[in-house]
């Protein structure tokens, strides 16, 4: 999830007292009268991206209220924030009142960062075009970094992040987190019972990305251009692809991704929010409208050529209409899942206003599904939830190993080919 900022911004296990050694360093220890237990400590981590002039930043807004939690505080720690400067970084500590200010560094380039040993983890959560410049001091120092969703603003520097990284062999995370999202959790658990059967056909429709059509705030006039690569298409389109094919199964590689574009409303008004008022106009390269298609990875739960397609349109959707709807045919069955008010259901939006249904063919019983958060996320706001989700299964990779769940680098680079292959044939 993308935002405007002005800065760039936005399980013990026992030992011997001869065994500690240097490895307190990097773990709590505790005694007992009986033994001695040592538990990993919290990962150390670095911002980049908050910013004390965006509050309202996905920074502040998604990443931070898990961080500071009880839950959050218990597997990671703050040490340091990387800023345009070095006293834009010190704002932010003080703005935030970020635990023991004292002790979290305050960084005004990413080398300085990078070369800080004391880093585990490094987060970026700037705009986009921001991403690779910032991120990739610390990719060459072989830390594990966390970067929004897109990765970078063009598929040639995706590339070059993927492939440094996998020559460092860091852990990669992305920030598509709709794919650990307990509504995709669900989804998967009913399509994966092979209570529809396979599945035959999907298609989406929604409308969204920004309410209005011709006319964007002044934060997000880079939605107008689209050399910077965040935009309606490349986020709301980006995240929504992501978590669906974390569902069903991947696009057939040997089958081409077919598109068709189009832009509505070129001549945009870019407006103060705060006053409403037009203070100016641009003219937009990027499509409001997008139209993509493809068959699905033939697998146990998905038949021979069934296509997937989505219809995306920016701007809010006719009234009455809900923002989202998506359908997914299955050979006894279907899936019908609406979204009200919003196509952020990568978000998570309140379940009365999301609704998830099974149909069943034979009987023509439609049957309502139930789905929820988890306690601890209940606790968070809603952006909050599912990145705190996948923090979480960033500590349990690292602490125990096996295959992500997250969105790693590599799977990354593989959603941008997929949305860039039909788009790179469209011209404004």
């Amino acid at each position: 999830m993308e935002h405007t900022q002005k800065h760039i911004r936005n399980d013990a296990f026992p030992l011997k007292s001869e065994d500690i050694g240097d490895q307190t360093k990097h773990h709590h220890v505790s005694l007992t009268s009986h033994n001695l237990t040592i538990m990993a400590a919290p990962t150390r981590i670095a911002l980049i991206g908050l910013s004390s002039n965006a509050k309202a930043g996905w920074a502040s807004g998604a990443h931070l209220p898990y961080l500071l939690s009880p839950r959050g505080q218990a597997k990671f720690r703050i040490v340091a924030l990387l800023n345009s400067s070095v006293q834009a970084a010190k704002d932010a500590i003080a703005t935030y009142n970020l635990p023991s200010p004292e002790t979290i560094k305050a960084y005004g380039t990413p080398e300085d960062l990078a070369s800080d040993p004391d880093v585990d983890l490094v987060v970026n959560s700037t705009r986009v075009d921001n991403h690779y410049k910032t991120i990739l001091p610390s990719i060459q120092k072989g830390k594990d970094v966390f970067v929004e969703w897109p990765l970078a603003h063009d598929i040639k520097h995706v590339r070059e992040l993927v492939e440094l990284a996998k020559e460092k062999g860091q852990r990669t995370v992305v920030g598509a987190q709709g794919r650990l999202g307990p509504l995709a959790q669900k989804l998967r658990e009913v399509i994966d019972s092979g209570k529809i059967g396979k599945v035959v056909s999907s298609e989406v429709r929604a409308s969204g990305g920004t309410n209005a059509r011709d006319r964007v705030p002044v934060g997000l006039k880079y939605f107008t251009e689209r050399k910077v690569g965040g935009n309606f298409y490349t986020i709301m389109g980006g995240h929504l692809m992501d978590m669906i094919l974390s569902i069903l199964g991947d696009y057939d590689a040997t089958e081409e991704i077919q598109g068709s574009f189009h832009l509505q409303h070129p001549i945009q008004n870019i407006f103060d929010p705060a006053t409403q008022e037009v203070v100016g106009t641009t003219k937009s390269d990027v499509p409001d409208l997008a139209m993509v298609q493809g068959r699905l990875q033939e697998s146990e739960k998905v038949q021979k050529g069934a296509i997937l397609s989505l219809q995306l349109r920016r701007g809010s959707p006719f009234p009455s209409e809900p923002a989202l709807v998506w359908l997914i045919h299955g050979e006894r069955g279907a899936i019908r899942v609406v979204s009200h008010n919003s196509t952020n259901i990568t978000i998570g939006t309140p379940n009365d206003a999301q609704v998830f249904e099974v149909l069943d063919y034979e009987t023509t019983s439609v049957e309502k599904v139930e789905w929820a958060f988890e306690d601890w996320q209940e606790e968070l706001p809603r952006p909050a939830r599912n990145i705190g989700a996948i923090y979480e299964e960033y500590a349990a990779v690292k602490e125990n190993g096996g295959k992500p769940r997250y969105q790693t680098f590599e799977q990354a680079l593989k959603r941008h080919e997929q949305l860039d292959e039909p788009l790179s044939k469209w011209t404004a």
